[in-house]
């Protein structure tokens, strides 16, 4: 059974897919610009323009129809006097008031398609391995690297390079290389000043294969990796690996959230360590499902997650451990497998 007849059960009245993403997933279409309507009998039509007509045609399963420039414009002519099922994250105002004005009825969706996104089909785990094994292999390398008296920006750029050299197809999203206070930054601008020593350096970057990425997080000594920054580091780590072995089947995202928790906590550092325990992976970097102190999301196999406590000292440092897991019948199994001992670097 193909994608779009494994969505086609689930909807109520036919489904304007516009996210690109979830066309992707649904079609196999890299498009800038396109939409597929899926009926609930399984028929499904794709609609873009000229510029991806050739590669839309070679879609099989889809009833093809080319549209002008304006997609959105077009569906609200074709569609008029319909009731149809829309996007409601991935379709703008702008363009639910353009169908509206052409006669089509809404109804508000979510998660559909990204339902079945967060449970991963053997084809896409291998893509993910793939990702994995090479975000393995470039961070191996970057423990070789000196990284005293180089800047955040220039670490950055040799991820860049490494990830092409190992055979991605590229980043997955802009890496974060951030020492010192800028580490305490969860989500950390580069700088252009020298990395010194006696200080942590949190590196937070991914890979793309295929189209899946792959995401992982390590936390790097310039110096011996001893004293207070270490029992911080060991903490983190404590709190990473309670959180690998809450997850599960049957597990709730913020049941494994909490078990992560619990040593931080314990350490009188709970304030410190102020996002979620993790994300699914797959072909965007953030997507379901997901493991916060909020989340209600329950987890099957074939599913994959990051799983990434930190700890955040403004003004200080900051430690982050970040794994990207399946989860299998069992518990899970890690897809970045490089090593969480503490590594010292020049």
């Amino acid at each position: 059974m193909n994608r779009i007849e494994r969505l086609a059960p689930r909807l109520e009245e036919p489904l304007l897919v516009t996210g690109l993403v979830n066309v992707r997933y649904l079609t196999g279409l890299e498009s800038s610009n396109a939409a597929v309507l899926v009926d609930p009998a399984g028929a499904a039509t794709l609609y873009t323009d000229f510029r991806y007509a050739e590669a839309a045609r070679d879609v099989d399963g889809v009833e093809f129809h080319q549209t002008p420039r304006y997609v959105v414009t077009a569906l609200a002519e074709l569609l008029s006097g319909r009731r149809v099922g829309v996007e409601a994250a991935h379709l703008s105002l702008a363009s639910a008031d353009t169908l509206r004005t052409g006669g089509v009825e809404l109804v508000s969706t979510t998660g559909l398609v990204e339902g079945l996104r967060a449970v991963k089909e053997p084809g896409e785990l291998e893509a993910l391995r793939r990702a994995g094994a090479i975000s393995d292999r470039v961070y191996t390398e970057l423990g070789e690297q000196p990284f005293v008296g180089r800047t955040e920006a220039e670490l950055a750029w040799w991820l860049e390079q490494a990830w092409h050299e190992a055979g991605a197809d590229g980043p997955s999203f802009g890496a974060i290389v951030a020492f010192g206070e800028n580490g305490a930054r969860p989500h950390a601008k580069l700088r252009d000043e020298p990395i010194p020593e006696g200080t942590l350096v949190v590196v937070d970057a991914g890979c793309s294969v295929d189209g899946y990425a792959s995401d992982c997080t390590r936390t790097f000594f310039t110096g011996q990796p001893d004293g207070r920054l270490r029992e911080i580091y060991d903490l983190c780590l404590q709190a990473q690996i309670d959180g690998l072995a809450a997850i599960r089947p049957g597990a709730i995202g913020r049941d494994v959230d909490a078990a992560s928790r619990v040593a931080i906590e314990a350490a009188g550092m709970g304030d410190h360590y102020g996002h979620g325990l993790g994300h699914g992976v797959g072909l965007d970097v953030h997507e379901e499902p997901n493991l916060r102190p909020e989340s209600s999301s329950v987890l099957e196999a074939g599913n994959v997650v990051t799983v990434e406590p930190g700890i955040y000292l403004s003004g200080d440092v900051g430690v982050r451990i970040e794994d990207m897991v399946v989860v299998t019948d069992d518990g899970c199994e890690r897809l970045t497998a490089v090593t969480k001992d503490p590594v010292a670097v020049g």
